[in-house]
């Protein structure tokens, strides 16, 4: 009898990729400008086809105004041979309290998805206060890959 292992890497069902998303809350951002990539873990919630975020206003914020294509990863790695991860390319929209009217209602929905893992989120006990800008990442494509460790077992 002999042994054999090794590592296979597979294309995740869309499926399996959504089921990730909406089971975790930390995901990285890349976001570019001119010829600099950037990328910042955030915390999230996905709904449908959106993810809803909030960050500070600053330079990040100022760039996705403009530039707003991004990439965003979320991982589960369980060991360096059994792991999961999706990655989004979408459109980031910044959802502001001091615009129109549907504009507004697009923000308090936001708002009410991210209270689902933060309840005190945007409330006078909210542990991030600065993080007043809201944003929705509307999932243009997903793409994911998971890697098992396999031990096949043959007879000789």
């Amino acid at each position: 009898m002999t042994n054999s292992e090794g590592v296979t890497i597979s294309e995740m069902t869309d499926a399996d990729a959504r089921a990730l998303l909406q089971r975790n809350h930390i995901g990285r951002l890349a976001f570019s400008l001119h010829d600099r990539v950037d990328i910042e873990p955030l915390s999230y919630v996905c709904e449908g086809e959106w993810i809803f975020m909030r960050t500070s206003e600053g330079r990040k914020a100022k760039i996705l105004r403009h530039h707003p294509w991004v990439a965003f990863q979320v991982d589960e790695i369980h060991s360096r041979v059994n792991w999961q991860s999706v990655v989004v390319h979408g459109r980031v929209q910044s959802l502001s309290d001091d615009s129109s009217m549907p504009e507004r209602q697009l923000r308090e929905r936001a708002i009410a998805v991210l209270q689902l893992i933060d309840p005190a989120a945007t409330s006078p006990s909210d542990a991030f206060p600065h993080r007043n800008h809201v944003l929705r990442l509307h999932i243009d494509e997903v793409t994911a890959r998971c890697a098992t460790f396999t031990t096949n077992q043959a007879d000789e």
